[in-house]
């Protein structure tokens, strides 16, 4: 519990005017270059109308193999990044993309251009391999 003689009364206003650093950070650029959630809703906006190539994860979190694909997708979509998109999806939240796509097995990632799915990956695979499906689709 915080009683009132614990707060510091030095604490700055957002209205200041002293000269130190400015409380807000824009992370709108750090928004680009990372994994993203899509789901059901979103879904046919940011997937099937995206104008780049789309990278979808399907996973769930009691996945283990997805624990350790994660960081390699997060790493992809840095690497990626104004390239293609990267999105995923928790197959447990959202049953009927991963029914209307064949997901039977997770983590599966998907490739999409032009809003047709091009290629499938399954299971827990070394970062080469995405990277390889990757470069397939998009435009040098």
């Amino acid at each position: 519990m915080l009683h009132s003689s614990t707060v510091s009364k030095s604490s700055p206003s957002l209205y200041s005017t002293d000269s130190r650093k400015s409380l807000f950070i824009c992370n709108a650029r750090e928004k680009v270059n990372e994994v993203q959630v899509v789901t059901d809703s979103s879904w046919n906006n940011l997937v099937i109308g995206s104008e780049s190539p789309v990278l979808v994860e399907f996973w769930a979190p009691w996945c283990g193999p997805c624990r350790m694909i994660a960081p390699i997708i997060d790493e992809l979509a840095k690497e990626y990044a104004g390239k293609i998109a990267c999105y995923k999806i928790n197959t447990d939240d959202c049953p009927n993309i991963a029914t209307q796509y064949g997901i039977r097995s997770i983590p599966t990632v998907l490739f999409f251009k032009n809003g047709e799915k091009k290629e499938s990956v399954i299971g827990a695979v070394p970062k080469s391999t995405l990277s390889a499906t990757l470069d397939k689709y998009i435009d040098i």
